[in-house]
C-alpha cells in the first residue's frame, strides 16, 4: 500500500500541474490545428488521390495528429525528471523512504494520463474536417492512445533519467522526435517506400499507433476497403507489438531511474 500510494502522489501531482495551467490546455490545439487545417488544407488537393480511394487527405492526417500530440505530450512529460533534478525536489523524492520503483512507474502513470487528455482534445477536432467519430471509436482511440502514451513517456524517461540539464534532453528528444513522427505514416501511406525507409518506419515505435488508431478512428469515414489499403498491420498485432514496446521501455526506464544518485 505505501508503494501504491507513492506512485499514485507522483501521478496526481504530474495531473494536476497540467490541469493548473490552463494555458497548456488551450496551446495544445495550436499545433494540431495548425498541421490540419493549414497544411492539411494547403495539399489536400494534390495528395487526396495518393492515400486510396480519393480520401481526404485531412480525414488520413488526422490520426497521425492525435498521434503528435500523444508523442510529444508524453515525450516532454519527462522533461519533469531533469526540472526537477536541476531545483531539488527530486533529491529529496530519492532520499524519502518510499521505493523509486515506484516512483518510476508513477511518473509513466502521470505522463501517459496527461498525454491521453491531449489526446482527446485534438479529438475533439473530428467533425470539423469531416471524421465521424462514435462511442466505439472514442472508447477504443482513447485506449489505444493511452498503449502509445504508456510506450513514448516510459521511453521519454529512459532518456531523461541519465540526462543531468534541460538543455541536452529537449536537445536529445528533438532529434529523435521528429524522425520518429514523420517516419510513422502520419502524412503518408507506408505501403511502397524504399527498402530503407520501410526499415525505419517498421522499427519506429510510433507507427503502430498511427496504424492501430487510423483504423479506429477512420471506420466510419472511409470505405472499408480504403482503411484496409492504408493499414501496415491490423489492429491487434499493432497493439500487441506496442504491448511489448511497453514492457521493452519500462523495464530498463525504471532500473535507469532507481540508479540515479
Amino acid at each position: 500500500m505505501r508503494h501504491l500510494k507513492t506512485a499514485y502522489t507522483i501521478w496526481y501531482r504530474d495531473v494536476l500541474r497540467f490541469f493548473r495551467d490552463r494555458v497548456r490546455i488551450v496551446a495544445a490545439l495550436g499545433q494540431p490545428m495548425l498541421y490540419l487545417f493549414v497544411f492539411g488544407t494547403g495539399l489536400s488537393s494534390a495528395m487526396s488521390g495518393g492515400v486510396g480511394g480519393g480520401a481526404d487527405f485531412r480525414a488520413f492526417m488526422f490520426p497521425g495528429i492525435v498521434a503528435m500530440a500523444v508523442l510529444f505530450t508524453s515525450i516532454f512529460s519527462a522533461v519533469s525528471i531533469v526540472w526537477d533534478r536541476e531545483f531539488g525536489f527530486l533529491k529529496e523524492v530519492m532520499v524519502a523512504p518510499v521505493s523509486r520503483t515506484a516512483v518510476a512507474l508513477g511518473k509513466v502513470a502521470g505522463g501517459s494520463t496527461v498525454a491521453v487528455f491531449q489526446g482527446l482534445i485534438v479529438l475533439l477536432l473530428a467533425p470539423f474536417i469531416g471524421v465521424k467519430i462514435g462511442w466505439y471509436e472514442i472508447v477504443s482511440v482513447t485506449t489505444l492512445m493511452l498503449l502509445l502514451a504508456i510506450v513514448m513517456t516510459a521511453f521519454g524517461i529512459l532518456v531523461a533519467a541519465r540526462q543531468k540539464t534541460m538543455e541536452s534532453f529537449q536537445m536529445v528528444m528533438q532529434f529523435l522526435m521528429m524522425p520518429m513522427f514523420f517516419l510513422s505514416g502520419a502524412f503518408f501511406p507506408l505501403k511502397g517506400l524504399p527498402g530503407w525507409m520501410s526499415f525505419l518506419s517498421r522499427i519506429d515505435p510510433v507507427t503502430y499507433g498511427v496504424d492501430a488508431i487510423r483504423q479506429e478512428a477512420l471506420g466510419r469515414t472511409m470505405a472499408p476497403s480504403v482503411v484496409a489499403s492504408l493499414r501496415l498491420h491490423g489492429t491487434g498485432p499493432d497493439v500487441v507489438i506496442m504491448c511489448a514496446l511497453a514492457v521493452l521501455f519500462i523495464v530498463p526506464a525504471v532500473w535507469q531511474f532507481s540508479r540515479q544518485d
